[in-house]
């Protein structure tokens, strides 16, 4: 649900020529090109944790793409090591309990509108992508990941947390349920040509724009498909995991309120956030 590790450095990259949306916002920019593709790309250094925030400015790109019909997004990041790290943990440690229930269901709404989203969808992974980094990639429909020492994963269970099912959900969508299996239990992470193995991401690049040009030639393949069988077919594959969080849905804000206030999960993420300061003043 975050991230286990702290990664440092952070910086923007230059995308191609585009032009602005209406929703470009301090954490998110969300641009158009020449081509009619969305580009979003997360900028809260320096590892785009999902906050609260962030997640709102994610959601309201997600609905400005819609609205305004691109021919496809692809998601990435201003960070030249971080896709996202994840979760922000500092979400969870202490809360406010009416701001980690709107944190959660913020999070839902962006799995749906990503996962579920009759545009397609592509994610330029340049850099480490953990946890809720991982899940934002898988929820996309096709990944270029950068090469490198970079990893990619659901680590969850390494600190004693047990993922949400629709995070599982969204893993087996991606590689076959043996593989997701062993995954989730073991809190694999993967290196870029283990991902590429599993079928986790589906190309390797060699950097940021490299990424995101293969991403545009995947979203290409649709030139000559029609946008309403392209996402009706989309929508039922994925169709079950969608009606199972919308069936279940207060009763995942609960268990996720249930988990937060347990205190022994309280003084783990304390001792978390401690060894993390000790990391980043060495």
């Amino acid at each position: 649900m975050f991230l286990l590790r702290r990664t440092v450095g952070h910086g923007r990259q230059l995308a191609p020529t585009v032009r602005a949306m209406s929703s470009k916002g301090p954490l998110v920019d969300l641009t158009v090109d020449n081509d009619g593709v969305a580009i979003m790309t997360l900028q809260r250094p320096p590892v785009n944790s999902l906050n609260l925030e962030l997640l709102k400015e994610i959601s309201s790109s997600l609905d400005e793409v819609a609205k305004n019909k691109s021919k496809g997004m692809i998601l990435t990041s201003s960070s030249p090591t971080v896709f996202s790290a994840g979760l922000d943990i500092m979400e969870m440690y202490k809360p406010d309990m009416k701001r980690a229930e709107e944190f959660w269901t913020t999070l839902q709404d962006v799995w749906f509108k990503l996962f579920g989203s009759n545009f397609a969808t592509a994610a330029a992974i340049n850099g480490h992508a953990p946890a809720g980094g991982c899940l934002l990639s898988m929820s996309c429909e096709y990944r270029a990941m950068v090469g490198g020492k970079f990893t990619i994963g659901l680590n969850e269970t390494a600190l004693g947390i047990v993922a949400p099912k629709w995070f599982m959900d969204t893993m087996c969508q991606t590689i076959s349920v043996r593989e997701a299996e062993y995954a989730l239990t073991t809190a694999r992470m993967f290196t870029v040509d283990e991902a590429l193995k599993v079928g986790l991401i589906d190309e390797i690049a060699s950097d940021k724009s490299d990424a995101i040009n293969k991403c545009k030639g995947f979203l290409k393949k649709f030139d000559r498909i029609p946008p309403l069988a392209r996402s009706l077919t989309k929508q039922k594959i994925r169709d079950a995991p969608i009606k199972n969080l919308q069936k279940n849905r207060q009763a995942d804000v609960q268990e996720f309120l249930g988990f937060l206030k347990n205190p022994k999960v309280q003084q783990s993420l304390e001792m978390y956030i401690q060894a993390l300061k000790q990391k980043a003043a060495k």
